[in-house]
């Protein structure tokens, strides 16, 4: 049986109270006692206000549904319709022009163009998964997919021929992406790299060239020992894509979590990620893989300047919204808490 205490008249899931007096706060600098009047506050103004505001949507459907059902079998009236819906204030007048502005906005989302994953906040591993997916191998994606139009990999262990494929394919990626001066990659032997546009070579390290094209990176893994690289003409172990650039943790659409325990779980996973010390350990292959978060990628500018790039997604959470309540925390009358407004206290700690 769960275990509820009370908190500033809330009663609360004692594995949500541990969670947010242990785990969350610690290190915010915000006192658990105010914090939990705070929030019991915030429940009680904002509470009876989002139950207004679902009851108004339930009244505004309810005749609607009642408009339709009147005029079963007539051909629709457009213009009718319309005024009706005008008339019961589901359609407003439109205002007066105006303006938006927005500052500090992460280039991820303003101005650069790549994948968004969405994972479910309850499982932890494919969380970091999708974190970790800013950077992917082009070798790995066209090695084990149906994306590289050439025979399947052979059962057994590498197949040099698959491979050979990925690589001429990759390869090909380079010519039309980030092209030489002359030649293609194909032929290039690890000689001092000449690009048709040079601006496109933006940074190296040892064993790494990175290269630039449509605002994003490819990264040459250059390793002359690798069972890859010692095959190259000019090293190349892999070709490595920037890619997922954001990340969705869900808490509503592709998970289904309503009490303590699980919203507890989605909760901890995403402070995790916060922090960066998510870490999930799982068995794979007979032995025991620990996944972590991956670290930020370090590198020099041609001019010499030392220059840092992120190595995982920018992460979003997406809250519950407002239609649901969750009896982790009941309110003084003993209904359930929105957990829309839960969600948007909690994960912002």
């Amino acid at each position: 049986m769960t275990d509820f205490l009370d908190r500033s008249g809330l009663s609360v899931d004692s594995r949500l109270a541990d969670f947010i007096e242990a785990r969350a706060l610690p290190g915010t600098g915000l006192d658990a006692a105010k914090f939990w009047a705070d929030f019991a506050a915030l429940l009680g103004k904002f509470a009876p206000e989002n139950a207004a505001l679902l009851a108004k949507r339930e009244d505004l459907q309810a005749r609607i549904d009642a408009w339709h059902e009147a005029r079963v079998g007539q051909a629709h009236d457009a213009a009718a319709y319309q005024a009706f819906l005008r008339e019961i204030g589901y359609l407003v007048p439109e205002p007066a022009a105006f303006a938006v502005g927005t500052q500090n906005v992460d280039p991820e989302i303003a101005t650069m163009a790549g994948p968004q994953l969405v994972v479910p906040a309850l499982n932890a591993r494919f969380a970091l998964n999708a974190a970790n997916a800013r950077w992917g191998s082009l070798y790995d994606a066209l090695y084990g997919t149906d994306a590289l139009d050439a025979p399947p990999a052979k059962p057994g262990g590498y197949d040099a021929e698959r491979g050979a494929a990925v690589i001429a394919r990759a390869k090909a990626f380079l010519d039309d992406a980030v092209p030489l001066a002359s030649g293609g990659w194909a032929d290039w032997q690890g000689e001092q790299l000449t690009l048709a546009d040079p601006g496109q070579w933006v940074g190296s390290k040892p064993g790494g060239i990175l290269l630039h094209h449509n605002g994003l990176h490819i990264e040459l893994v250059i390793d002359w020992a690798s069972a890859i690289g010692k095959t190259d003409p000019a090293g190349i172990a892999d070709v490595v894509l920037e890619a997922a650039l954001t990340t969705i943790i869900d808490l509503e659409d592709s998970v289904a979590a309503v009490d303590g325990e699980d919203k507890t779980l989605g909760y901890t996973n995403w402070l995790g990620l916060m922090r960066g010390d998510l870490t999930e350990s799982f068995a794979k292959g007979g032995a025991t893989v620990t996944r972590a978060m991956e670290t930020d990628r370090e590198w020099t500018s041609p001019s010499g300047e030392p220059f840092v790039l992120h190595g995982r997604s920018v992460m979003f959470v997406r809250n519950v919204g407002h239609l649901m309540t969750t009896p982790m925390i009941r309110l003084p009358g003993g209904a359930e808490a929105p957990e829309g407004l839960c969600d948007a206290v909690i994960t912002s700690l």
